[in-house]
Protein backbone atom coordinates (compact mmCIF):
# COMPACT_ATOMS: atom_id res chain seq x y z
CA UNK A 1 0.00 0.00 0.00
CA UNK A 2 0.88 3.48 -0.88
CA UNK A 3 0.71 6.44 2.30
CA UNK A 4 -2.70 7.49 0.64
CA UNK A 5 -4.24 3.96 1.02
CA UNK A 6 -2.73 3.35 4.31
CA UNK A 7 -4.80 6.15 5.62
CA UNK A 8 -7.65 5.87 3.82
CA UNK A 9 -7.80 2.48 5.01
CA UNK A 10 -7.30 2.78 8.85
CA UNK A 11 -9.30 6.27 8.64
CA UNK A 12 -6.56 8.99 9.34
CA UNK A 13 -4.59 11.41 6.97
CA UNK A 14 -1.55 11.37 5.40
CA UNK A 15 -0.05 13.75 7.73
CA UNK A 16 -0.72 11.85 10.86
CA UNK A 17 1.25 9.04 9.41
CA UNK A 18 4.01 11.30 8.75
CA UNK A 19 4.03 12.85 11.76
CA UNK A 20 3.59 9.12 13.59
CA UNK A 21 6.91 7.98 11.74
CA UNK A 22 8.79 11.57 13.33
CA UNK A 23 7.70 10.61 16.55
CA UNK A 24 8.94 6.94 16.00
CA UNK A 25 5.63 5.30 16.53
CA UNK A 26 5.08 3.47 13.20
CA UNK A 27 8.38 2.03 11.60
CA UNK A 28 9.27 3.25 8.32
CA UNK A 29 8.16 1.10 5.39
CA UNK A 30 10.78 -0.26 3.00
CA UNK A 31 10.60 1.58 -0.12
CA UNK A 32 9.93 0.79 -3.69
CA UNK A 33 12.39 1.60 -6.44
CA UNK A 34 10.42 4.27 -7.66
CA UNK A 35 11.09 5.90 -4.08
CA UNK A 36 7.92 5.37 -2.81
CA UNK A 37 6.55 3.54 0.50
CA UNK A 38 5.84 0.17 0.64
CA UNK A 39 3.15 -0.38 3.39
CA UNK A 40 2.08 -4.03 4.66
CA UNK A 41 -0.99 -5.45 6.47
CA UNK A 42 1.29 -4.55 9.85
CA UNK A 43 1.82 -1.15 9.62
CA UNK A 44 -2.43 -0.77 9.01
CA UNK A 45 -2.39 -3.08 12.29
CA UNK A 46 0.06 -0.64 14.64
CA UNK A 47 -1.49 2.27 13.03
CA UNK A 48 -5.16 1.28 13.83
CA UNK A 49 -4.15 0.28 17.41
CA UNK A 50 -2.51 4.08 17.65
CA UNK A 51 -5.98 5.32 16.31
CA UNK A 52 -7.80 3.31 18.84
CA UNK A 53 -5.16 4.27 21.71
CA UNK A 54 -5.68 8.33 21.28
CA UNK A 55 -9.26 7.75 20.78
CA UNK A 56 -9.01 6.81 24.43
CA UNK A 57 -7.33 9.42 25.22
CA UNK A 58 -3.76 8.56 25.40
CA UNK A 59 -0.98 11.14 24.74
CA UNK A 60 1.21 9.94 22.25
CA UNK A 61 4.09 9.67 24.94
CA UNK A 62 1.90 7.10 26.76
CA UNK A 63 1.39 5.34 23.05
CA UNK A 64 4.62 5.05 22.82
CA UNK A 65 5.16 3.30 26.42
CA UNK A 66 2.04 0.98 25.38
CA UNK A 67 3.50 0.01 21.74
CA UNK A 68 7.39 0.13 23.09
CA UNK A 69 8.40 -3.72 23.89
CA UNK A 70 10.87 -2.34 27.37
CA UNK A 71 8.78 0.31 27.80
CA UNK A 72 7.97 -1.07 31.82
CA UNK A 73 4.42 0.11 31.34
CA UNK A 74 1.71 -2.65 30.27
CA UNK A 75 -1.71 -1.44 28.64
CA UNK A 76 -4.06 -1.47 31.56
CA UNK A 77 -1.18 0.18 33.58
CA UNK A 78 -1.60 2.91 31.37
CA UNK A 79 -5.61 2.91 30.97
CA UNK A 80 -5.66 2.97 34.59
CA UNK A 81 -4.06 5.99 35.14
CA UNK A 82 -5.99 7.13 32.21
CA UNK A 83 -9.14 6.00 34.15
CA UNK A 84 -7.96 8.05 36.75
CA UNK A 85 -7.34 11.46 35.35
CA UNK A 86 -10.86 11.43 33.55
CA UNK A 87 -12.63 10.73 36.95
CA UNK A 88 -10.95 13.85 38.15
CA UNK A 89 -11.87 16.19 34.98
CA UNK A 90 -15.30 14.37 35.61
CA UNK A 91 -15.67 15.69 39.14
CA UNK A 92 -14.35 19.18 37.87
CA UNK A 93 -16.86 19.17 35.55
CA UNK A 94 -19.41 18.44 37.77
CA UNK A 95 -18.65 20.82 40.28
CA UNK A 96 -18.58 23.67 37.42
CA UNK A 97 -21.88 22.67 35.98
CA UNK A 98 -23.00 22.99 39.65
CA UNK A 99 -21.99 26.34 39.82
CA UNK A 100 -23.35 27.22 36.68
CA UNK A 101 -26.54 25.91 37.58
CA UNK A 102 -26.80 27.46 40.74
CA UNK A 103 -26.23 31.10 38.55
CA UNK A 104 -29.05 30.16 35.86
CA UNK A 105 -31.54 29.07 38.73
CA UNK A 106 -31.35 33.03 39.66
CA UNK A 107 -34.03 33.49 37.19
CA UNK A 108 -32.78 36.42 35.61
CA UNK A 109 -31.22 37.89 39.02
CA UNK A 110 -27.98 37.67 38.13
CA UNK A 111 -25.90 40.65 39.49
CA UNK A 112 -23.89 43.02 36.74
CA UNK A 113 -20.55 41.89 38.94
CA UNK A 114 -21.08 38.20 37.79
CA UNK A 115 -20.38 35.33 37.72
CA UNK A 116 -19.64 35.24 41.58
CA UNK A 117 -20.32 32.89 43.95
CA UNK A 118 -23.63 31.75 45.79
CA UNK A 119 -23.11 33.72 48.81
CA UNK A 120 -21.64 36.97 47.63
CA UNK A 121 -25.03 36.74 44.69
CA UNK A 122 -27.37 37.08 47.58
CA UNK A 123 -25.75 39.46 49.13
CA UNK A 124 -25.89 41.52 46.17
CA UNK A 125 -29.16 40.79 45.84
CA UNK A 126 -29.68 42.67 49.10
CA UNK A 127 -27.86 45.07 48.05
CA UNK A 128 -29.08 46.15 45.21
CA UNK A 129 -32.70 47.36 46.70
CA UNK A 130 -32.07 50.93 46.76
CA UNK A 131 -31.14 54.04 44.85
CA UNK A 132 -28.03 54.17 42.27
CA UNK A 133 -24.95 54.87 43.88
CA UNK A 134 -21.45 55.25 42.32
CA UNK A 135 -20.17 53.89 46.12
CA UNK A 136 -22.64 51.56 46.14
CA UNK A 137 -21.55 50.42 43.11
CA UNK A 138 -17.78 50.53 43.72
CA UNK A 139 -18.86 48.34 46.66
CA UNK A 140 -19.83 46.05 44.99
CA UNK A 141 -17.47 45.61 42.70
CA UNK A 142 -14.61 45.32 45.57
CA UNK A 143 -16.59 42.77 47.16
CA UNK A 144 -16.46 40.87 43.41
CA UNK A 145 -12.96 40.73 43.56
CA UNK A 146 -12.65 39.10 47.16
CA UNK A 147 -15.04 36.70 45.89
CA UNK A 148 -12.24 35.61 43.80
CA UNK A 149 -9.58 35.89 46.11
CA UNK A 150 -10.24 34.89 49.13
CA UNK A 151 -10.49 30.83 50.14
CA UNK A 152 -13.98 29.27 49.83
CA UNK A 153 -13.99 29.15 53.92
CA UNK A 154 -13.14 32.90 54.48
CA UNK A 155 -15.37 33.76 51.56
CA UNK A 156 -18.29 32.25 53.42
CA UNK A 157 -17.46 33.92 56.55
CA UNK A 158 -17.17 37.31 55.29
CA UNK A 159 -20.43 36.96 52.99
CA UNK A 160 -22.33 35.80 56.39
CA UNK A 161 -21.07 38.55 58.52
CA UNK A 162 -21.80 41.50 55.75
CA UNK A 163 -25.16 39.43 55.38
CA UNK A 164 -26.64 41.25 58.39
CA UNK A 165 -26.36 44.69 56.88
CA UNK A 166 -28.44 43.93 54.42
CA UNK A 167 -30.92 41.18 55.78
CA UNK A 168 -33.88 43.71 56.73
CA UNK A 169 -35.35 46.06 54.93
CA UNK A 170 -34.46 48.63 57.57
CA UNK A 171 -30.93 47.76 57.42
CA UNK A 172 -30.69 48.34 53.75
CA UNK A 173 -32.42 51.59 54.08
CA UNK A 174 -29.55 52.84 56.40
CA UNK A 175 -26.73 51.27 54.04
CA UNK A 176 -28.00 52.99 51.52
CA UNK A 177 -27.86 56.39 53.74
CA UNK A 178 -24.20 55.85 54.01
CA UNK A 179 -23.67 55.52 50.66
CA UNK A 180 -25.66 58.68 50.08
CA UNK A 181 -22.78 60.11 52.84
CA UNK A 182 -20.03 59.20 50.92
CA UNK A 183 -21.77 60.04 47.83
CA UNK A 184 -22.08 63.72 48.23
CA UNK A 185 -18.05 63.56 49.42
CA UNK A 186 -17.04 63.47 46.09
CA UNK A 187 -16.19 67.16 45.73
CA UNK A 188 -15.30 67.77 48.97
CA UNK A 189 -12.35 68.66 50.82
CA UNK A 190 -11.07 66.64 53.70
CA UNK A 191 -9.47 68.98 55.26
CA UNK A 192 -11.94 71.45 55.45
CA UNK A 193 -12.89 72.10 59.34
CA UNK A 194 -15.54 73.97 58.76
CA UNK A 195 -17.17 70.96 56.56
CA UNK A 196 -18.36 67.93 59.15
CA UNK A 197 -19.82 65.45 56.16
CA UNK A 198 -16.74 63.81 56.34
CA UNK A 199 -16.94 62.88 60.38
CA UNK A 200 -20.78 62.06 59.38
CA UNK A 201 -20.15 59.62 56.63
CA UNK A 202 -17.29 57.74 58.87
CA UNK A 203 -19.48 57.18 62.09
CA UNK A 204 -22.63 56.20 59.78
CA UNK A 205 -20.27 53.68 57.99
CA UNK A 206 -18.96 52.42 61.19
CA UNK A 207 -22.29 52.27 62.80
CA UNK A 208 -22.92 50.77 59.77
CA UNK A 209 -20.34 47.52 59.94
CA UNK A 210 -21.87 44.29 61.71
CA UNK A 211 -19.77 43.81 65.17
CA UNK A 212 -19.31 40.10 63.39
CA UNK A 213 -16.39 41.52 61.29
CA UNK A 214 -14.39 42.52 63.83
CA UNK A 215 -13.56 39.11 64.37
CA UNK A 216 -12.82 37.96 60.79
CA UNK A 217 -9.44 40.03 59.86
CA UNK A 218 -7.72 36.85 57.80
CA UNK A 219 -10.70 36.85 55.35
CA UNK A 220 -9.06 37.98 52.77
CA UNK A 221 -5.18 37.37 52.71
CA UNK A 222 -4.39 38.57 49.41
CA UNK A 223 -6.02 42.17 50.23
CA UNK A 224 -2.75 43.37 52.28
CA UNK A 225 -2.18 47.64 52.96
CA UNK A 226 -1.25 47.27 48.91
CA UNK A 227 -4.62 47.00 48.40
CA UNK A 228 -5.98 49.40 50.62
CA UNK A 229 -3.65 52.22 49.48
CA UNK A 230 -5.60 51.48 45.78
CA UNK A 231 -8.65 51.35 47.05
CA UNK A 232 -8.35 54.75 48.62
CA UNK A 233 -6.65 55.70 45.42
CA UNK A 234 -9.80 55.19 43.40
CA UNK A 235 -11.74 57.36 45.46
CA UNK A 236 -12.30 61.20 46.19
CA UNK A 237 -9.74 62.33 48.84
CA UNK A 238 -12.41 62.99 51.26
CA UNK A 239 -14.26 59.84 50.68
CA UNK A 240 -10.94 58.08 51.57
CA UNK A 241 -10.51 60.02 54.53
CA UNK A 242 -14.01 59.18 55.48
CA UNK A 243 -13.46 55.14 55.16
CA UNK A 244 -10.15 55.84 56.86
CA UNK A 245 -11.69 57.35 60.02
CA UNK A 246 -14.70 54.88 59.70
CA UNK A 247 -12.13 51.99 59.55
CA UNK A 248 -10.35 53.04 63.23
CA UNK A 249 -13.82 54.06 65.16
CA UNK A 250 -15.01 50.24 64.05
CA UNK A 251 -11.32 49.05 65.09
CA UNK A 252 -11.69 50.25 68.42
CA UNK A 253 -14.73 49.50 68.69
CA UNK A 254 -13.82 45.56 69.11
CA UNK A 255 -10.75 46.92 71.88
Amino acid sequence: MRIGELAVTVGVTTRTVRHYHHLGLLPEPERRPNGYRDYTLRHAVVLARIRRLTELGLGLTEVRDVLADDAGRDLAEVLEELDADLARQEAAIRERRDRLRALLDREGNLPAEGPVSPELAALLTGMAHGPESPMATRDREVLALIDTVASPESRQRLMAALGSAFETPAAVARAHEVYALLDALADADPDDPADPRVDEAARALADCLPDSLLSENDLAPGLDDSFLRALYADVAPAQAEAIRRAMRMFTERGR
